[in-house]
């Protein structure tokens, strides 16, 4: 069996990690992405985004092939801070960063092992299907590089995204929606010291909604939390005013629309009870999507994996991700793991081992 080279793989890795591009500044990375799959012989299309969004641009690339059949991959370009001057170590093969910053191998390991399948079926003039290119950028915090994805230019009617962690072999199929609340409290100022009882205050009203809401793991599909809470002048003023962030997840449409409820609802009660004002914006980030493990698609990467001696594991997430977006858009999607772990921290890493996996799993499905 043809195998992928694995220090062309992790040189490119390391080459990518080192291009600083957190979300909103992906560039100068969709530049040299753009300039690799030109010289892998991919017809590459810029698709703006508002510059609002970002200083760079979503990529669509096409690669025709002599066998049957398309597939979309997809990976984000961005990463979460701190993602600027990543220095990659390696040790026992392991990639890891210095220490103060993320490693990037959340999403730039998915972009790495595209790119070497690629050259290597190139190489071994290995024939394979037709080739979409979906990058995305500013997927970090709200996937909005695939929200504003111009999809009229996919063919494939199934994809593969490359942005989970896990052993290799784990299949997303599953995965939750997403509300979004935007709470604005809004209390009366007094003296802290000479008045307090003429004041109303926004952070008692917060404390009591949040003490008697469900948060955190409701049930096997639903969690909710309290992210952003943001308030206050000084001490000897009774707060006035508060501002909330919140989510609320879910597999199941209805436990999410239930829990979303709930938390209006008790915002809105302790809210009559002291006296304040409230106002909450309510929003969605992104559907849920379910994709049933008997459907073809999801067969045939278990297929590719079980002949790469690769156990498949086919699961459901508790994070969104751009498939969930070109699920919405009528993608037959699913998300698998590169491998990459304690993603979001200074403490992320991956294999090389997984690396190499992911890479032959891919240069395997696109020659089948």
């Amino acid at each position: 069996m043809t195998q992928v080279d694995q220090n062309r793989l992790v040189d490119n890795f390391l080459q990518l990690v080192k291009i600083d591009s957190e979300s909103g500044n992906e560039k100068e990375v969709a530049i040299e992405i753009e300039s690799q799959l030109q010289q892998l012989g991919f017809d590459v299309e810029r698709l703006a985004v508002p510059e609002t969004l970002s200083n760079g641009f979503n990529i669509y690339a096409k690669l025709p092939g002599k066998l049957d059949g398309s597939i979309v991959l997809s990976c984000h370009m961005d990463t979460v801070t701190p993602g600027n001057g990543i220095e990659p170590v390696i040790k026992d093969g392991i990639i890891s960063s210095a220490g103060d910053t993320i490693l990037g191998g959340d999403d730039k390991s998915g972009i790495a092992a595209i790119i070497e399948a690629i050259k290597t079926l190139q190489e071994n003039n290995v024939e394979h299907k037709t080739i979409e290119i979906a990058f995305t950028v500013f997927e970090e915090g709200g996937l909005h590089g695939s929200k504003q994805f111009d999809c009229s230019k996919i063919e494939s009617e199934m994809g593969i995204v490359l942005d989970s962690g896990g052993p290799i072999g784990t299949i997303i199929a599953v995965a939750p929606g997403q509300q979004n609340l935007k709470v604005n409290i809004t209390g009366k100022p007094a003296h802290a010291g000479l008045a307090p009882e003429q004041g109303i205050n926004a952070l008692t009203v917060a404390s009591d909604a949040i003490a008697n809401m469900n948060l955190s793991r409701i049930d096997e599909e639903t969690t909710a939390n309290i992210g952003v809470v943001k308030g206050g002048q000084a001490t000897n003023i009774v707060m006035p005013s508060l501002y909330i962030e919140a989510e609320a997840r879910s597999l199941d449409e209805e436990k999410l629309a239930k829990q979303v409820a709930h938390m209006v609802e008790t915002f809105e009660a302790a809210a009559n009870k002291h006296g304040a004002e409230v106002d909450i914006v309510s929003t969605r980030a992104y559907n849920p999507f379910q994709i049933p493990e008997s459907h073809p698609h999801i067969q045939t990467v278990k297929e590719v994996f079980t002949q790469l001696d690769i156990e498949p594991i086919v699961t459901s997430t508790g994070g969104g991700s751009d498939a969930n977006i070109f699920a919405e858009k009528g993608l037959t999607i699913v998300n698998l793991s590169t491998g990459m772990a304690k993603v979001h921290t200074t403490e992320e890493y991956i294999a090389i081992e997984d690396m190499r996996k992911i890479s032959q799993f891919l240069m395997s499905y696109l020659a089948k």
